[in-house]
């Protein structure tokens, strides 16, 4: 997500509206501390630290669950993970029950000593932004989320000028972003090897998701890079409406049907939330193959779908590990923190139950085409030069 692009404008508004009014909610004790897990480290920082053993770090997850196998559950293990490896004190969890308690939330664990406070996914941006200004002493890590734009004091912009530089007004914001269109190419080698009459899709939940786009950008490079003349369409559910495009798993359903009539698929790619939820389960309807987003679906959806493959994933784990302990280490950066395939940020899941059905030469592609990525001498996204709507070269 970036503050530049309209899609996180959008965003932004719809989170500071959904704000406005925060019910009142105290942290509640974590569940147990999972295992630690190692991840690498990068360049120092300008970011306030405190001695490691001492941080105090508390997670505002978004509405849902904290065991929900996505993005709650796995960023919550991921600041488990990191605390562990620190030494310091397990931290304390909340789950909003509506969006209106994320600020209060936040609120709380700032007043209550907490110096590390882990916000989780873009919904949250707004509020994260707000209270990286209010509260500079304290480090905010947002997780798949940028600073919203900012005024030149660092303050929240809903006007969306932009004038102000959020990497410098507010040094205390470390932000967790992803290259999209890295895993997204790994699925789409995955659709092309299994597709049987060489035609592939892919459902976004809007074009105005600059993660969306990217992610069906590599889709289709990786499908192509197995077979050259696989055709793959594209549509996304809605051009404005982002409760259509992320929030309505019926309409993604609807939607779905009318696009399998249409261009006769046999494997699909669904971004878009849970609309892409409904996408999925016309696909297996359809006696179609799908591929997941973000986390592993075969996991996060019960029950599994049974048309499901494998799901281009965000180490959310592992990346939100790793930053608590670049933290404590004063290796953290402010601002933008990409995680790719360099930092095992991303990747595919497991086959599960198609495991059996996978080419027998496709996993030895997909380990040479993420060495590659490491490498960086794989091409997984357009340039801007081939008329892509969104820079995802921007991170490469």
């Amino acid at each position: 997500m970036r503050t530049r692009s309209a899609w996180l404008g959008a965003v932004a508004v719809l989170a500071f509206i959904a704000s406005a009014c925060a019910a009142a909610a105290t942290p509640t004790p974590p569940p147990a501390t999972a295992a630690p897990t190692a991840a690498p480290t990068e360049a120092p920082t300008a970011a306030p630290t405190v001695a490691y053993k001492s941080l105090k770090i508390g997670v505002v997850t978004d509405v849902g669950s904290v065991d929900d196998k996505n993005f709650n559950e796995y960023t919550y293990k991921g600041a488990l993970d990191g605390a562990a490896a620190i030494g310091a004190d397990e931290p304390a969890v909340v789950v909003p029950k509506a969006a209106a308690d994320y600020a209060k939330l936040i609120g709380d664990f700032a007043t209550q000593g907490f110096d590390t406070i882990v916000t989780v996914g873009f919904n949250l941006g707004a509020e994260t932004t707000k209270a990286a200004k209010e509260y500079p002493d304290i480090t905010f890590i947002g997780v798949d989320q940028s600073p919203i734009c900012v005024d030149e004091t660092g303050a929240l912009d809903t006007t969306f000028g932009c004038k102000g530089d959020a990497k410098t007004l507010l040094p205390n914001y470390i932000s967790l972003t992803y290259q999209e269109d890295q895993p997204g190419y790994l699925a789409g080698m995955v659709a092309a090897a299994l597709s049987k009459n060489g035609v592939i899709g892919a459902i976004g939940g809007i074009t105005l998701c600059g993660p969306c786009v990217r992610y069906i950008q590599g889709y289709e490079l990786g499908a192509k890079s197995i077979n050259p003349d696989i055709k793959v369409f594209v549509a996304y559910v809605t051009e404005s409406d982002f409760v259509k495009a992320f929030y309505d798993k019926a309409g993604g359903k609807t939607f779905a049907k009318t696009f399998i009539a249409l261009n006769k698929p046999d494997v699909i790619f669904q971004v878009a939330g849970q609309t892409g939820n409904g996408v999925l389960e016309a696909a297996c309807e359809a006696g179609l193959l799908g591929v997941g987003v973000d986390v592993d679906q075969y996991l996060s959806i019960q029950p599994p779908p049974t048309c499901l493959v494998t799901s281009a994933e965000k180490h959310l784990q592992v990346t939100v590990a790793d930053m608590i302990t670049r933290l404590a280490s004063g290796t953290a950066t402010p601002g933008d923190n990409l995680y790719d395939a360099t930092n095992e940020g991303i990747g595919v899941s497991p086959f599960h139950d198609f495991a059996s059905q996978i080419p027998a030469d496709l996993q030895g592609k997909l380990d040479e085409a993420l060495a590659q990525m490491k490498a960086g001498t794989l091409k997984t996204c357009p340039s801007k030069a081939d008329g892509d709507p969104v820079d995802c070269g921007r991170l490469q």
